[in-house]
């Protein structure tokens, strides 16, 4: 057993235990079964850009299709590694990957077992290093501005590398600390529970690691609790921690800590996702992807003991979560309005009620509205694990380095927490797309 390995045994001693706290109770195991069987469905859709979440809650199923799986990661090689992968990929997925993208896509690879002692992965490693500097770089010296991309991926990233058993710059691991200590990893001061959660999984890798000095090791502890205290704070009356959607990553993060069933708002949030599971209406493959591990009794530390050679295999093919079935032309038509606003300008950019079938998305809002003869709506998005995210409108979008989004609000100014395909809005309801700072 090499030194990389010598640090992670405490972890693993950690994980076992915890996994028998905060748990789902007994009698859901067809719930944990179809699940995973939905997402290797999923992962069997060639149509489908390859999704590093998605191996990853594939991986860390108790069940698996190791036959498919290895394809799945093929297809990721395409991706990630095209200059090293016989796969031919679409156009479309060759990009270069941000800081989240690639730390998704190390883990993965760890979590098949892939062999990192080849120049190919030393690159991927450092690769991701490099990004890592460039985000601390863009806070600054003094910590007052923002990651180049956000702190959830910064901790990912750190995450990932810790993972691999890779030490990682005290200053890097500095910024999120110190971005964790002043309420800076959400937005407005508003707490970011998925953020949060994702940060708390990194800080909980790095104070098990043995190499880094006493004192840091300390912090790195003192921002675990109080990660956790916020994220039992930032638990609403139904169960979810911030938002169903926030949920998976928390309960990943409350398993890796060791939160104990006995305590009320474990079996609270469990039962939240059980529930928003059995209603089976989020199509987010996001979601069911971070909440699979969950259903498992594991978080995105349980990479680290991953083992392949004694799986289970025989997972069949699952039937994906039923879409809604489209309206036909009799069904009657809803209004829907849509208003774009760039402060501090008055005047809205775009303001029109449209008519739309029931049962469209907010994306197809938007479609409609792009083919109207008087004013045209123009938008353009950007494929992400989660869907897709609006990024420009009526021209308008964030330049380099600008920390601003497109917040979508049902008036008069509640924020949404489901994504433009997973909407669907109301009769007479009134979207607000407001260009705004983060």
């Amino acid at each position: 057993m090499g030194s990389r390995r010598l640090w992670l045994f405490p972890v693993l001693q950690i994980l076992v235990s915890s996994a028998q706290l905060c748990e789902i109770p007994p009698g859901n195991g067809h719930r944990v079964a179809s699940l995973s069987a939905e997402l290797l469905s999923l992962a069997h859709d060639a149509t489908r850009a390859p999704d590093p979440s998605l191996y990853l809650g594939l991986r860390l199923s108790e069940r698996h299709s190791l036959e498919k799986e290895r394809l799945y990661l093929e297809r990721l090689q395409g991706v990630y590694q095209p200059n090293d992968s016989n796969d031919q990929v679409a156009p479309r997925y060759q990009e270069q990957p941000g800081t989240g993208r690639l730390a998704l896509y190390l883990l993965a690879l760890r979590g098949a077992c892939h062999d990192m002692d080849t120049p190919e992965a030393h690159r991927l490693v450092t690769q991701l290093k490099l990004h890592l500097h460039k985000e601390k770089a863009e806070i600054g010296p003094e910590s007052l501005g923002r990651p180049l991309s956000n702190y959830y991926q910064y901790g990912l990233g750190l995450l990932a590398l810790c993972v691999h058993g890779k030490m990682v710059d005290g200053h890097v691991i500095h910024k999120l600390l110190h971005a964790e200590e002043h309420g800076r990893l959400g937005i407005h001061g508003k707490l970011s529970v998925d953020t949060e959660a994702m940060a708390g999984l990194a800080f909980a890798c790095l104070q098990r690691a043995a190499f880094y000095p006493p004192e840091l090791r300390a912090k790195l502890r003192q921002s675990v609790e109080r990660v956790k205290g916020k994220i039992l704070e930032g638990q609403t009356p139904a169960g979810a921690f911030g938002n169903i959607y926030s949920s998976p990553l928390a309960a990943q993060f409350l398993l890796a800590v060791g939160q104990s069933r006995k305590e009320p708002e474990c079996p609270k949030g469990m039962a939240s996702l059980l529930r928003h599971l059995e209603q089976g209406d989020s199509p987010d493959v996001l979601f069911k992807s971070q909440l699979l591990p969950v259903l498992n009794g594991k978080s995105y530390l349980d990479i680290a003991s991953v083992e392949c050679h004694a799986e289970t295999d025989g997972l069949a093919l699952g039937t994906p979560s039923p879409t809604l079935p489209q309206p036909t032309r009799q069904s009657k038509r809803i209004a829907v309005q849509l208003i774009v606003k760039r402060p501090p300008r008055r005047l809205p950019l775009y303001r029109r009620v449209l008519t739309v079938a029931p049962g469209s998305s907010l994306l197809d809002v938007l479609k409609v509205a792009s083919r109207q003869e008087r004013v045209p709506l123009t938008f353009e998005t950007q494929e992400t694990f989660s869907g897709p995210f609006l990024m420009a409108l009526m021209g308008v979008k964030a330049q380099e380095g600008e920390h601003k989004y497109w917040k979508i609000l049902r008036a008069p100014n509640s924020l949404l927490e489901q994504g433009l395909a997973d909407y669907l809005p109301q009769d007479k309801e009134t979207i607000i797309l407001r260009f705004s700072p983060w």
